[in-house]
């Protein structure tokens, strides 16, 4: 994997720049910790070197989440950026990423890192030098198109132009390139670059029906915890076909999960021909849910806010949008704030 990734970098090595050999030896510094950095990342790594191959962006931007965030899935406060990306909410909206309560795009490691990818493509596809295409994820492309407009394109030395950018701006090429040196030639500075085995890459699993994250967790032999880290975009236990339907973990477990899932389905034909097979196993606990308690009670309401989407309030109340179009009549309708809408059909 490390060979791959050095051999789609495309742009200055380690001697271009002086500040670049800087930031190389402050992180790593301490070389043990910075080999432990590298090995608690490398799933993510090796996740985002797959998808920068599928658009074809430079290797250099493989490594960017280590600049932004040292691939943690920092959580969002207000407008802050978060994820390993480090987005903000209007930038995420842009790309197609969904952020609302119960789950927030920037945080999905899979659907971040697949928008940003294709992101940092068509940057280079508008400016045809993939320093500018840094500049644009750290300042934005509108500014670094002025830029341009301004001062024409920058030759091809110095490594860092010498625009007039925010010492900020430059400083983020610079670290970027810092950490690729490290990754060029890691000997150079005293560590070792870990390894990981192929059945601890990871993978999305599409997950086409509803769920609990702890019932996914089960299928797939791994602790819910561990599936929760993996996946901290999703604020709750529940996955519905409904929302962003999918969930990544290693290799070897998303090979158990599908297989699983693919039994339940076979099951699940079975039992749609016969009244008295019982739901299959992998389903069940939902539906132990609506039965557990046979006393009889009221049907719940929720009352519209505004700004709320029907998909919000499905996945707060852990339904289904089909439902609550059902229920309430909307096929379509738009939302009004104040409005009554009923969660459940039990109203004896």
């Amino acid at each position: 994997m490390w060979d791959k990734l050095r051999n789609s970098f495309a742009m200055a090595d380690c001697d271009a720049d002086p500040q670049i050999m800087v930031w190389a030896h402050r992180y790593t510094q301490n070389p043990q910790r910075f080999e432990q950095e590298m090995s608690d990342a490398l799933p993510r790594i090796v996740y985002v070197q797959q998808a920068a191959e599928k658009h074809d962006v430079a290797g250099e931007f493989v490594l960017l989440p280590w600049v932004e965030s040292q691939y943690r899935p920092v959580p969002g406060h207000r407008n802050l950026p978060a994820g390993m990306w480090q987005l903000v909410q209007s930038t995420a909206r842009v790309m197609g990423l969904h952020v609302g309560h119960g789950y927030d795009g920037r945080l999905d490691t899979s659907a971040a890192t697949d928008s940003v990818m294709r992101m940092l493509h068509d940057y280079h596809d508008e400016l045809h030098d993939w320093r500018l295409v840094d500049y644009a994820f750290n300042r934005g492309e509108n500014g670094v198109q002025r830029m341009v407009q301004q001062h024409g394109m920058p030759p091809d030395e110095p490594a860092i132009p010498k625009w007039p950018v925010p010492k900020v701006t430059r400083e983020h090429l610079t670290k970027l390139l810092a950490i690729s040196c490290v990754v060029r030639d890691p000997s150079r500075f005293n560590v070792d670059l870990p390894t990981l085995p192929a059945d601890q890459h990871l993978e999305t699993v599409q997950i086409k029906h509803d769920m609990t994250l702890s019932t996914a967790a089960d299928h797939a032999g791994m602790e819910t915890d561990d599936l929760k880290r993996l996946n901290p975009a999703l604020q709750g236990n529940f996955l519905s076909a409904d929302t962003p339907g999918h969930l990544l973990m290693p290799r070897r477990n998303a090979e158990l999960l599908r297989s699983a899932m693919q039994i339940a389905n076979e099951q699940g034909m079975t039992a749609s021909t016969s009244p008295n097979t019982p739901l299959p196993a992998m389903y069940a606990d939902k539906q132990d849910q609506s039965t557990q308690d046979e006393a009889p009670r009221h049907a719940r309401t929720h009352i519209v806010k505004s700004g709320e989407s029907l998909w919000q309030i499905a996945r707060n109340y852990s339904v289904s949008v089909n439902t609550l179009e059902r229920l309430n009549h909307l096929h379509g309708k738009p939302l009004k704030p104040g409005q009554v809408l009923k969660l459940d059909s039990v109203g004896h």
